[in-house]
């Protein structure tokens, strides 16, 4: 098949703009916890840039996305890339190498696991957590990639809808981070020592650079730079800014004041939530969608401190909840006007893609859910989860990399 050097081009775009979003991540996490762990929680999000690139490549990709076994997971007949070549595979992309392909889903599986740092700020073991990336990579979000996206996968064949990674990316991330708050547990003196974010400019920096790489993130999930790209993209303004300020006036009535952080989450709420359904559904919809997102987050967020877990910095609220409820809302607003590979929701005649999309996010929160804990167990019965107390109390800058995140 013809490569189409347009498609590519865009591709190639798209796969440096999502691979920007992973240091936008640690920006954004760095900003938000005390001074003495922002290098700790910055370097969590940095290291999955060298571990994910080298495990995608040896095997990852091949499970992701390899030829299905079991209709569960991928096979290893593509590890080490072997057979993924500079022409097209047009069970994924028509128009682009294959290995085009594989390295804009790369930066997916980069994002994903750093995505759950967040629920462990400030105390999670370097060492361990080296480990808990090839383990997670390889046993939560192979599987569900393939699940969703691989070809002869259960769920892909079920008719889940999921245009960039609500499943696979978002919802994984957010019930495993449950997950992992519940099993390492809370932080020092959480609940009686006030933990404000030490730098906003910097976490608002981040938020930036995530909303400006998630045009890669979702519109390059349309494969092509056609007019699909252009809807994706649209959508993915325009449910971020709706949710950006309906977190804001949220807080706003309940606190008498609205903050940047609250902007800032309220965004990054608007743009996980979005994800699953950006490809799917009418600029209308994606307005009404963040709308909606800005507000569930927003309650999402206090669950938290409803049930005493210590999500740090808030991955179950936002990415989580954002992004199930996205996930559904495809059940409700999805159309084949806007793409004739989707489905229709409940609003244009189509009466069974909502219950399919409702047995997806179940299915994705229990095994994300469950795999996580039986990870981390493991890894905390043989390696040890959290840092020492003391080490806890000096810092993770300190006691985990020798350094300190400012000298003045």
């Amino acid at each position: 098949m013809k490569i189409d050097t347009n498609d590519l081009t865009w591709m190639m775009v798209s796969t440096a703009l999502v691979m920007l979003m992973t240091p936008g991540l640690a920006l954004f996490y760095g900003g938000m916890v005390r001074r003495k762990n922002v290098l700790g929680t910055i370097m969590q999000s940095f290291i999955a840039l060298g571990v994910i690139t080298l495990q995608w490549v040896l095997w990852g990709y091949s499970l992701s996305f390899g030829p299905d076994c079991g209709h569960v997971i991928g096979n290893l007949s593509w590890a080490g890339l072997a057979g993924v070549g500079l022409t097209p595979n047009p069970d994924y992309a028509a128009t682009i190498p294959h290995q085009a392909f594989m390295i804009f889903q790369m930066m997916f599986a980069i994002i994903t696991p750093a995505l759950i740092t967040g629920a462990v700020a400030e105390r999670f073991k370097f060492k361990t957590y080296i480990v808990f990336l090839l383990l997670w990579s390889t046993l939560v979000y192979a599987p569900i990639t393939h699940w969703v996206w691989g070809v002869g996968g259960w769920l892909r064949s079920l008719g889940t809808l999921d245009f960039a990674g609500g499943f696979v990316v978002h919802i994984s991330s957010g019930l495993s981070a449950l997950a992992a708050a519940i099993v390492i547990g809370n932080r020092k003196s959480h609940g009686h020592e006030h933990m404000p974010p030490h730098n906003l400019t910097m976490t608002l920096t981040g938020a930036a650079l995530l909303w400006f790489g998630w045009f890669g993130f979702n519109a390059g999930s349309a494969l092509t730079s056609g007019t699909l790209a252009l809807t994706a993209f649209i959508n993915t303004q325009c449910s971020a800014a709706a949710a950006t300020l309906s977190w804001v006036f949220m807080e706003w009535y309940k606190r008498s004041k609205p903050t940047v952080l609250g902007a800032a989450s309220g965004a990054i709420a608007g743009l996980a939530g979005i994800t699953p359904a950006a490809g799917f559904v009418t600029p209308l919809a994606a307005i009404f969608i963040g709308l909606c997102l800005g507000v569930l987050c927003y309650w999402g967020v206090s669950l938290k401190n409803h049930f005493g877990f210590d999500d740090s910095l808030d991955v179950v609220g936002v990415h989580g909840v954002g992004s199930s409820f996205g996930a559904i809302a495809i059940g409700l607003f999805a159309t084949t006007t806007v793409n004739a590979a989707g489905g229709n929701g409940i609003f244009y005649g189509g009466y069974s893609l909502l219950g399919i999309q409702l047995f997806s996010v179940g299915v994705t929160i229990v095994f994300s859910f469950v795999m996580t804990w039986l990870i981390l167990k493991v890894l905390q019965k043989t390696m040890g989860l959290r840092v020492e107390a003391q080490e806890e109390e000096e810092g993770l800058d300190l006691s985990q990399h020798g350094e300190n995140g400012y000298i003045f």
